[in-house]
């Protein structure tokens, strides 16, 4: 089709205009955890409805691109939807329009595939028919598990199942949970499915539906690694726990975790270690663990030894401040009677010579300056002290950058294991600011602590 053209204007009238050259914005995308909304629903009316569990995921720009980026779309809404009984999902993507606008456009099923993997269904339709298909999903997984405990009151029935995987269904089950982990876990990585070292301990609630019958839901659960110590004996670590967004803050998390006290104790292995544990849960943990060490009379009697010592005189007087440490004995004590390992108990000592200050505020400058000394010591390590052992490198033909020797260093050489910048000007600002809120972290399991035994103490 042709043209019309305008007749030619006299150059000489006026000037020729310049000709407007558009571009187009680069892309900058958007960040996934701006338009993805993922929902935790345990019925297919929840699925839409206004007052449905919104979980709040740990980073879900890990997922996407290299820079955390969704590209190519214009109001771009992700809404997906994870059953908690089945822990199937579904995710509805709506948007405006796509186009490329130099950066490509973001692959948003093979992106969420990496996340949810096979339990992510096409259909919303599908997605519907699994709260009634999958019903007793959980029910049958759970069917050949070991019940370890079982917890009954007027408003709950839960109990905590044991399951080995490669001997059970815990690697299915676990395999459908890896999303949550991904998503609500920091730094999480799956464990080995067919590895058989590996424990599930699952928290499992009894629920009656309007026909009355049972079916179960999965409130949490932790894996465990189970190791062998030489000779007879065994060493659990807990790598993740993790209890369902709607069921925290409910006590649950605990719950878990007595039980897990109990098994390690009831089976007489070796200590019950925790690998990496978030600050929320090692409070928690300690909390427990000084509820549980204030029943042995070893512990007892070494604290009570250790805030005399601290009471006995100003210690800013004395050449040298005392760390006030458990003996050998005490701290082995305390690992055979309570599977406590030595790393967890000191956590709780601390907190134990703090309980034992009265009045508190008399002494509490004086227990500051043990606790900043200890820091200072585990942290910068020690000016001059007692022996350690040294590694030194060595030449050798084989493996040059691997070969060393180890060796004990005799009294009052350099033992410390972690070098800093002695030129760092804030070095003595940042250790301030660890030990201030260690002391704040004592006293705030200090006070959970006394309001427990009070409340025994009330009711009995």
């Amino acid at each position: 089709m042709g043209q019309k053209k305008a007749p030619a204007a006299d150059d000489t009238l006026e000037p020729k205009k310049r000709r407007r050259v558009g571009f187009s914005s680069v892309d900058a995308g958007v960040e996934a955890k701006d338009c993805i909304k993922i929902y935790l629903v345990s019925s297919k009316e929840e699925v839409g409805a206004s007052n449905s569990f919104c979980i709040d995921p740990v980073d879900l720009n890990n997922f996407f691109e290299e820079d955390g980026k969704i590209y190519g779309y214009k109001g771009l809404k992700i809404t997906i939807w994870v059953s908690s009984i089945s822990f199937d999902a579904y995710a509805d993507i709506a948007f405006e329009s796509t186009a490329d606008g130099g950066k490509g456009i973001t692959d948003l099923k093979s992106a969420l595939e990496k996340v949810f993997g096979e339990t992510l269904v096409d259909s919303q339709e599908q997605f519907l028919q699994t709260f009634s298909t999958q019903r007793n999903f959980i029910r049958s997984i759970i069917s050949n598990g070991e019940v370890l405990q079982h917890k009954a009151s007027s408003t709950s029935d839960v109990e905590v199942i044991r399951m080995v995987v490669g001997k059970t269904a815990a690697g299915p089950l676990y395999s459908r949970l890896i999303p949550l982990v991904f998503l609500l876990v920091d730094g999480a990585s799956p464990i080995d499915v067919l590895d058989p070292s590996w424990e599930l301990y699952l928290l499992v609630e009894k629920k009656t539906d309007e026909q009355g019958d049972i079916y179960n839901i999965l409130l949490g659960f932790t894996a465990l690694y189970r190791f062998y110590h030489y000779p007879d004996s065994s060493r659990l670590r807990l790598s993740q726990i993790l209890v369902l967004p709607p069921y925290q803050h409910k006590g649950y998390g605990r719950y878990i975790l007595e039980v897990l006290n109990h098994v390690a104790v009831s089976e007489d292995i070796y200590d019950f270690t925790v690998e990496e544990p978030l600050d929320y849960f090692q409070h928690v943990r300690t909390c427990v663990d000084v509820l549980r060490l204030q029943k042995l009379d070893s512990v007892r009697n070494a604290v009570n030894l250790a805030v005399s010592n601290l009471t006995r005189g100003k210690l800013s007087k004395k050449t040298s401040i005392p760390r006030l440490m458990p003996t050998t004995r005490v701290i082995e004590d305390v690992r055979k009677s309570l599977k406590i390992n030595k790393k967890q108990f000191l956590q709780c000592w601390e907190v134990f010579i703090y309980l034992g200050l009265d009045p508190v505020d008399k002494y509490m400058e004086d227990f500051v300056s043990i606790v900043s000394n200890r820091m200072k010591e585990d942290l910068i390590g020690k000016e001059s002290g007692t022996g350690g052992k040294q590694v030194i490198e060595v030449p050798s033909e084989y493996i040059p950058e691997m070969s060393f020797v180890m060796f004990k260093s005799n009294a009052g050489e350099a033992t410390s294991t972690v070098q800093v910048d002695e030129n760092q000007p804030n070095q003595e600002e940042q250790l301030q600011q660890l030990v201030d809120e260690r002391v704040n972290e004592i006293k705030s399991i200090a006070e959970k602590v006394s309001q427990h035994r009070t409340s025994i103490v009330e009711s009995s």
